[in-house]
This record gives structure tokens, sequence and C-alpha cells, in this order.
């Protein structure tokens, strides 16, 4: 559907990844009023670089490749924002985290599973008088 339709989907990819970026706003801020100017303005600055990745690798821009290539950008700065995180509070033993938290990254790396191999194209119908079954495939 190359004419502008699926905007729930389109939706859906935008707000799941900005919401999955919000905290970072949130503990930027909370740094500048702690006068920690370095950190918070780095931190919002992280925080664009994500919505600007969010818009550029969005699928409908990419229709033909595979969403775990999409993901893969969003996910390094996700990656990033956590490492940030973590020196801005003094390094890892001063966060509070231990070596066992890393297993939560594990239901984080979910979504490159569940529908990493899928691709944009997958979700459009069959134009009238074609028989591609790989198009039109639900899962």
């Amino acid at each position: 559907m190359a004419d502008g339709k699926r905007t729930g989907e389109k939706a859906g990819w935008i707000g799941s990844w900005l919401w999955g970026f919000l905290w970072v706003v949130v503990l930027a801020v909370i740094y500048l009023f702690q006068r920690k100017t370095v950190e918070g303005v780095l931190g919002l600055i992280l925080f664009l670089i994500a919505v600007f990745f969010v818009f550029v690798f969005s699928p409908w821009r990419h229709p033909a490749k595979p969403f775990w290539t999409l993901m893969l950008p969003l996910y390094l700065v996700f990656f990033t924002l956590a490492a940030w995180m973590i020196s801005s509070y003094g390094g890892f033993k001063n966060s509070g985290l231990h070596w066992w938290h890393l297993f939560l990254i594990i239901p984080i790396l979910s979504p490159l599973g569940a529908v990493g191999g899928r691709k944009w194209t997958d979700g459009e119908k069959p134009r009238a008088g074609t028989k591609n079954p790989e198009s039109s495939r639900r899962i």
C-alpha cells in the first residue's frame, strides 16, 4: 500500500520507540535540575539522535529491508544511552547494578526474534489481478 495508509502500524513504530526512549528525557531533566549540566545536555542530545533514528530507520522508508536491519541502529542508540546512564551515575558499581542485571537485556531484544525477519512489504495486500501468496501472508 504505497498510498500512505497503514497509519496504525506507523504510529506503533514511532510511538513504541519514542516511549522506549522517554526515560532519557526524564533522567536528563533531573540531571539539569541537579546542576549536572554536562550529563543533562548530553542526555538530551542523545535523545534527539534517538528520535532522528526512529524516523530515518522507519520501515516504510525502507520497505524491502528486514526489520532487524532497521532495529539494529535503534538498539545501538539504546545501549549507548544505557552506557551514558551508567557512566553518569559514576560507573557500574555506583549505579547500584549487578552483573545479573545484564540478563534483563534478553527481553529487550525479543522483537528481533519476533518480527526481525519480516519486511514492511509483507503487510501489503496483493494488487488486484496478482497472485502472490507471500505478500499477503499473515503471521
